[in-house]
């Protein structure tokens, strides 16, 4: 391993050339926070250059500074009688044009000037404008540069605190604050989607490769608890992601290639008048590509393919306001083929085909007001096949979900202090979905699922911001939501406050949520003896649960900033097995709480409750001098109480989470055009829980048998996990290029999954994680 690490070394360090000095432009529009209206005449500057660079917004709010030298940049924003902004270290880059949209606040004093240079920094602040607390915004640049992510969001979330892996490292699974993974919501341009991953499952969040593309992303939101009015159905946290802007002037491209996919990405402007622009990217599997190229890596028993493609184009108009036109696609297939000569038996075929879009219309209705309207379709497919040597077939599914979205918002602003922001959510959800399979005991199939229908949700938010001051602020509002499947409504006050005392910041907030489960669990069905059958779970309830966190910022020294929160969260009506209708602990233990995806036909019911608390620090330096750390700890416990009443540990219930994450940069060729970049991070967790094996009883029936009266009690080994990260970025004119190299698990440490009684060998063994996986890619923009 020490001789591969200093070869890949070697490879990097042969890469170096003498440069000139190249040049990018930097653009973008300056709008008010709370309106959204452009502002005209702000000053933009690129902050410590000689000759001063910079610009002023034109009518439009667009500015434009030419010829700024590559590497890192900061910029300043201002305009007379708002607070002014620094964004700090921007990448520039020979291949491509920057292009940073920034929002200023309206200040509550009369300002004379305003200093540049003493502007808030940006980093790490959250996009909405409406979040105080438990936010951080995932930026671009930090999900490129963080080791092993990938570039997915889920996966570069793991960094930050209350975050940790949900199951196997091959999968982006993710439990927040020790919630079920279940409970995550996905958005994408302002709107709910479908799980946007390859190779999932009905009713999961996650998967093992991301469709998104960081060719594509702007910078996002991810909420830990407490949200914002405008948001429901999620009780976990939300991903609330954005597609960026094409550049309007100019053709730009880029084409990656790397053991997980090859990729081609290209943006510019539709027309020479106005500023319409498109984007998109594209992406096929390597795996399959050598496959078709005759280079069989996986052998002839598995076979793994995946694209995906995602665009936008965005076209403004002067009367109707601007449009966007936007989506998201894949499609992936598994087929595991069995080997007769090993004992293999059984045939397994999954494929899933996954697609999302809408149309934005953002229309202003004077400086002060705007509506913004979303019309939105998806289309969700996950088949499966499972036979054996194709004598009998095991089990066959086809869960198809597809989704009509309207969603529109009114934003006004009455003035400095006041600002008002309602709106409405309609959704028409469709479902086919059958399932059939070969009960062996019974010997004959059953159908568990076959229904096709549609159910409308409805939800309703308003949300008052009120500013006391510069300083403080606070946001009030209500989410209201109802399910037409069950007739079930429900009504979700949130509050948060903010106050920004400069050198420390206090925030904090309160709210009810809710979330629904999938569609197949309300509609699955429970046959009787004389073949009729029961659909026990259509009146069932969401989880609903209310999040309390209270926070505290301190920069301790200029790039340096100390935080932490503290938070509790109760959840209750949680599905939960009726209490009346077993003696069987593994049914009076069950609890959607501990559940990662699936469904049951067996009746539930929403008397199960569950509290989440903790504590999480974060210690971050920001990126200057090309060094930069993110340091967090998190302890917390996580309960559960079944439908036995008894308080338990629920599976994600680890204790502690510490991450620890730094990376250097240095700068190399003439002028220092070119970068050279290390990255690596350690993740230290307590290990997941599972019920104790019953040994005696083990051994007596020849398979494993668990104790579930102590559910969850027992606490597998902890978790560790080191990742490493190693690029090189060259800057040539008119291009750049970056080659990288990303390894997960970097010591091969098999993290403890799940242990089991090995018949065989008549002992407990356990079953691990994935141990090592590393992507090799290549990147050049032009």
């Amino acid at each position: 391993m020490l001789k591969y690490n200093l070869l890949v070394v070697a490879l990097f360090v042969s890469l170096f050339t003498f440069s000139q000095s190249l040049t990018q432009t930097v653009k973008g529009q300056i709008t008010d926070e709370q309106s959204g209206a452009p502002i005209i005449g702000a000053t933009v500057v690129i902050i410590g250059t000689n000759p001063p660079m910079g610009a002023i917004t034109d009518v439009d709010g667009f500015y434009k500074i030419e010829k700024v030298p590559i590497g890192r940049q900061s910029l300043g924003i201002s305009y007379l009688g708002y607070e002014s902004v620094t964004i700090p270290n921007v990448l520039v880059g020979a291949g491509k044009e920057v292009v940073m949209n920034t929002k200023l606040r309206e200040s509550l004093q009369q300002l004379d000037e305003v200093v540049v240079t003493a502007g808030n920094e940006s980093e790490g602040q959250p996009r909405n404008e409406l979040a105080t607390v438990s936010a951080i915004s995932l930026g671009m640049d930090e999900i490129s540069r963080f080791p092993a992510t990938f570039n997915d969001p889920a996966r570069a979330a793991l960094t930050y605190a209350g975050v940790q892996t949900g199951g196997d490292d091959l999968l982006n699974e993710i439990v927040i604050r020790g919630n079920s993974p279940k409970g995550i919501l996905w958005r994408l341009e302002g709107v709910e989607i479908p799980n946007p991953n390859h190779f999932t499952s009905i009713g999961s969040s996650a998967g093992g490769i991301s469709m998104l593309s960081n060719n594509m992303l702007a910078n996002s939101d991810f909420f830990t608890g407490a949200f914002p009015a405008q948001y429901g159905n999620a009780t976990s946290g939300i991903f609330d992601l954005q597609l960026r802007q094409g550049n309007f002037e100019k053709h730009e491209h880029a084409i990656q290639a790397g053991l997980l996919g090859v990729a081609a990405a290209s943006e510019g402007p539709i027309s020479k008048n106005g500023r319409s622009s498109y984007l998109f990217n594209y992406r096929y599997s390597t795996l399959a590509l050598l496959t078709e190229l005759g280079l069989d890596i996986l052998g002839e028993q598995e076979d793994i393919a995946f694209q995906d493609l995602s665009y936008k184009i965005r076209i403004p108009t002067k009367k109707f306001g601007s449009f966007s036109l936007w989506g998201l696609g894949g499609r992936n297939t598994y087929r595991f083929l069995p080997n007769e000569s090993n004992g293999d038996w059984e045939n397994d075929t999954e494929e899933q085909n996954t697609g999302v879009a809408g149309v934005t219309n953002v229309f202003y209705v004077g400086d002060d007001s705007y509506f913004e309207t979303i019309v939105s379709g998806s289309y969700n497919k996950l088949s499966n096949n499972y036979d054996s040597l194709n004598l009998r077939v095991l089990e066959t599914s086809d869960f198809i979900e597809t989704q009509l979205r309207f969603s529109t918002y009114f934003n006004h602003k009455f003035s400095a202090r006041h600002t008002l922001r309602v709106g409405t959510i309609l959704s028409r959800l469709g479902y086919d979905l059958s399932n059939t399979f070969w009960n062996r005991r019974e010997r004959r199939y059953i159908t568990p699922l076959d229904e096709d229908d549609h159910a409308a949700f409805y939800q309703l938010f308003g949300n008052w911001q009120f500013r006391t001051s510069d300083n403080f602020t606070v946001n009030a509002g209500l989410h209201a939501s109802h399910f037409a499947l069950s007739g079930k409504s429900y009504i979700e006050p949130r509050l948060g406050f903010k106050w920004d005392r400069k050198s420390h910041i206090i925030s904090g907030g309160v709210g009810m949520h809710s979330r629904m489960e999938t569609i197949a669990l309300y509609t699955a069905r429970q046959y009787n003896n004389d073949g009729s059958f029961v659909q026990n779970n259509k009146d069932l309830g969401f989880t609903q649960a209310f999040h309390s966190a209270l926070g505290y910022e301190k920069m301790l020294k200029p790039k340096l900033r100390f935080k932490a929160e503290i938070y509790y969260q109760h959840l209750f009506n949680v599905p939960v097995w009726p209490n009346d209708t077993t003696s069987d602990f593994s049914l009076l233990t069950f609890s959607t709480l501990n559940t990662f995806d699936g469904y049951t036909s067996d009746e539930l019911a929403n008397d199960g409750t569950g509290k989440n608390y903790g504590l999480e620090l974060t210690l971050e330096k920001f990126l200057s001098n090309g060094f930069y750390l993110l340091s967090t700890a998190s302890i917390y416990k996580s309960k559960y109480t079944g439908s036995d009443g008894v308080e338990r540990s629920t599976q994600f219930d680890g204790g502690y989470i510490y991450n620890f994450l730094t990376g250097k940069e240095f700068k190399v060729g003439k002028n220092g055009n070119n970068t050279l970049s290390f990255n690596g991070k350690l993740i230290f967790a307590g290990g997941k829980r599972q019920a104790p094996i019953n040994i005696g009883q083990s051994i007596n029936q020849g398979r494993t048998v668990y104790n579930f009266q102590d559910n969850y009690e027992l606490k597998l080994n902890g978790y560790f996990r080191m990742d490493f990260g190693i690029s090189y970025r060259k800057n040539r004119k008119k291009t750049t290029s970056v080659i990288s190299l990303d390894i997960q698990n970097l010591t091969q440490r098999e993290n403890e999954f799940f242990r089991y009684y090995n018949v065989g060998r008549r002992r407990v063994e356990s079953d691990s994680q994935i141990s090592f996986f590393p992507n090799l890619s290549y990147r050049i923009e032009f």
